[in-house]
């Protein structure tokens, strides 16, 4: 029978990444065993490692457990707190950023993932002295009350109104179905997506 097997490493490799010093007595210690077959897999952790982020248009170095979500890494390691935590198990949409120019909810990313992905949070979007047609159009619809879920809001808002130009209420409607306002305030936020997208086309959000 072949000392090969098919789980992705060899016995040969695994007793050389365990080594002589970690077999005594004919003991190989649970510890021993997984540090061996994470040498041999080339896994990485528990502990923290250095990554490297593409965020907002800049490269920001981090260190990080392999478990850290990019929620966590975008508000406790690098300052960004536009993204909110607020259910942390993708219902709500509060910490909604963009990768690849792609709605995603950073609660369910891991910061290990996103590495050499473009990340862009609602810091990256616009800024009071220059606002895109979202967020124009949200103060002209006075689109939000308590103001939390906002930033998930208009981040989820400008991926929707950039792919679809021209959208109308039910489509806005249907498209912002992923993100929940505890407030309620809908309305104004649908006819400031509906703004956004009629008045602008999609070409400035």
């Amino acid at each position: 029978m072949s000392n090969e097997t098919t789980s992705g490493y060899s016995r040969r490799g695994f007793l050389k990444g365990v080594g002589i010093g970690t077999v005594t007595g004919g003991l190989i210690s649970p510890a021993g065993i997984k540090q061996a077959i994470a040498a041999e897999q080339g896994i990485h952790g528990p502990g923290e490692i250095p990554i490297t982020l593409d965020i907002n248009g800049k490269k920001r170095k981090v260190n990080v457990e392999p478990r850290v979500t990019l929620l966590d890494a975008l508000r406790n390691r690098l300052d960004l707190t536009g993204p909110k935590k607020v259910c942390d198990r993708g219902t709500c949409g509060a910490c909604t950023v963009l990768v690849e120019g792609k709605p995603v909810y950073s609660c369910c990313m891991l910061a290990v993932e996103a590495e050499g992905r473009e990340v862009t949070t609602i810091e990256g979007i616009g800024t009071p002295d220059r606002m895109n047609e979202v967020q124009k159009a949200f103060v002209k619809h006075d689109a939000q009350q308590c103001g939390f879920c906002t930033p998930g809001f208009v981040t989820a808002a400008t991926a929707f109104v950039r792919a679809n130009p021209k959208a109308s209420i039910e489509q806005v409607r249907a498209g912002l179905g992923g993100n929940l306002c505890r407030c309620g305030t809908y309305a104004g936020m649908i006819l400031a997506v509906s703004d956004a997208a009629n008045g602008k086309g999609g070409s400035n959000a």
